[in-house]
C-alpha cells in the first residue's frame, strides 16, 4: 500500500479559499463573436453557449480545439455496499477495475472512440490486486487510502486524516494531468454502493431528506430501493450538523474515491483548467468542490443527465445544464466522455464558421 510520500500535504487555509471565475471580459468577446457569427440569433442554442463556456475557460477567442482530454477514473469500495443497497456485490469493483486496466469498459470503448486518454487509480478498493504485474499494481495504487470505506450508516466513510490525504492525492493527480498538457479534466469513478455515499453528499449538502435524492443506482428494485432511503436518512441522522463543513461531510459519508475526486475538481477549478461532469459521483463532488471553494462551477461544465434524481439536484443548484441528455446510468465517466465530441463540435463552428461581417458586400 502506498505510503503518500509523494503526495504534498494539504493546505488547509488555501484549500477554502474562493476561486475566481473566468474572465468576464474573455467570456464578453466569446459572446460577441457568437452573436456575430453567419448564423441566425440563437440558432446555435445550447452548443452557442458550450462554446463561449470553452472559450472562456481557455481565455481564448476563437477558443483552441480540444486535443488533449483526460479521464482518471477513481475507484473504491464502500462500505455500505454489504447492507443491501447494491444490485452488485462488492467484489465487482475490482473485477470492473481490472476491466477498466484493460481497456474492456463501456467508458474504455467510449474513450478509445474520441482520442480521451484514461487512467484508472484504487484509492480504496478491497483488494490487492496480486494478480497484476508489479508495475502496473503500483500505477494503480499509487495512492491508495485504504481497502474499502466505512459503513456511513453505521460509521464514517474516512478518518479526518484519510479525507485530507484523499483530496490531496486529487489534486496531485489533477497537476499531473495539467502538466501532461490536459486541456479538459473528466473524473470516472467505481465502486459498489458509490450510488449511496454520492447521493448521501447531495443531500447533506442541499438540506434534503434521502426520499428526495434517493435513486436505483445499478438498477435494484423498489424493496432495496426503500432500503436504500432508510440507510441514507440514518446516515445523515448520524452525522447532524457535521454536514455544514464539507470537508467534514466527506469523512462522514463519502469514500476514499469521492474525497479524491472532489481535490481532483477543485484543483482543476483552482488551476483554470475545465472540468467536463459525469453523472452523480462526479456532480457530488463537484458540489462539494464549490462548498469548499465558492466559484468553482465556473469552471465545470455537465457532460450529461444521469437518471439519478440527486444529481439533477446537485446540477440546479450548481447552476449546469447538462448537454447530453441518453438516460445514461452506466457511471465510470462515460456520459461525460460521450458528450466530448459536441465539445469539439461547438469549439469548431464558434472558430471557423464566418462571420457575418465577412461575408457582407462592402
Amino acid at each position: 500500500m502506498a505510503t503518500f510520500h509523494s503526495i504534498p500535504a494539504v493546505d488547509k487555509s488555501a484549500l477554502w479559499a474562493p476561486i475566481a471565475p473566468p474572465s468576464p471580459t474573455v467570456n464578453a468577446a466569446a459572446a460577441e463573436r457568437l452573436a456575430n457569427l453567419a448564423t441566425p440569433p440563437g440558432a446555435l442554442g445550447n452548443l452557442g453557449n458550450v462554446a463561449v463556456w470553452i472559450a472562456t475557460t481557455q481565455q481564448r477567442v476563437p477558443p483552441r480545439q480540444l486535443d488533449n482530454v483526460r479521464l482518471v477514473i477513481f475507484a473504491g469500495d464502500h462500505g455500505v455496499a454489504a447492507h443491501g443497497v447494491s444490485a452488485f456485490p462488492s467484489a465487482i469493483t475490482a473485477a470492473t477495475v481490472r476491466a477498466a486496466i484493460s481497456g474492456q469498459l463501456g467508458v474504455s470503448a467510449l474513450a478509445a472512440a474520441y482520442g480521451v486518454a484514461v487512467r484508472v487509480l484504487d484509492l480504496g478498493v478491497d483488494d490487492d490486486f496480486d494478480d497484476l504485474p508489479a508495475k502496473a499494481r503500483t500505477a494503480l495504487q499509487a495512492y491508495k487510502i485504504r481497502r474499502c470505506s466505512g459503513a456511513i450508516h453505521l460509521d464514517d466513510a474516512l478518518t479526518e486524516h484519510e479525507a485530507h490525504t484523499a483530496l490531496a492525492a486529487g489534486a496531485t493527480v489533477a497537476r499531473q494531468e495539467i502538466e501532461a498538457g490536459a486541456q479538459l479534466l473528466i473524473s470516472g469513478d467505481l465502486g459498489i454502493g458509490n450510488t449511496t455515499s454520492a447521493a448521501a453528499l447531495v443531500a447533506a449538502a442541499l438540506g434534503l431528506p434521502a426520499s428526495e435524492v434517493v435513486g436505483r443506482g445499478s438498477g435494484i428494485n423498489d424493496a432495496a430501493l426503500q432500503h436504500k432511503t432508510t440507510v441514507i436518512d440514518a446516515a445523515l441522522t448520524r452525522v447532524g450538523d457535521r454536514t455544514a463543513d464539507p470537508i467534514e461531510t466527506l469523512a462522514a459519508l463519502g469514500s476514499a474515491d469521492l474525497a479524491a475526486s472532489t481535490g481532483y475538481l477543485l484543483t482543476a477549478a483552482r488551476l483554470g483548467v475545465p472540468a467536463l461532469l459525469d453523472g452523480l459521483m462526479a456532480v457530488a463532488c463537484a458540489l462539494t468542490a464549490d462548498r469548499i471553494a465558492p466559484g468553482a462551477a465556473a469552471w465545470y461544465a455537465a457532460g450529461h443527465r444521469s437518471t439519478e434524481p440527486a444529481q439533477s439536484l446537485a446540477l440546479d443548484k450548481l447552476g449546469l445544464t447538462p448537454i447530453l441528455d441518453l438516460n445514461m446510468r452506466l457511471g465510470e465517466g462515460s456520459g461525460a466522455v460521450a458528450a466530448v465530441p459536441v465539445l469539439r463540435g461547438a469549439v469548431a463552428v464558434l472558430a471557423h464558421t464566418a462571420l457575418l461581417s465577412d461575408l457582407m458586400p462592402g
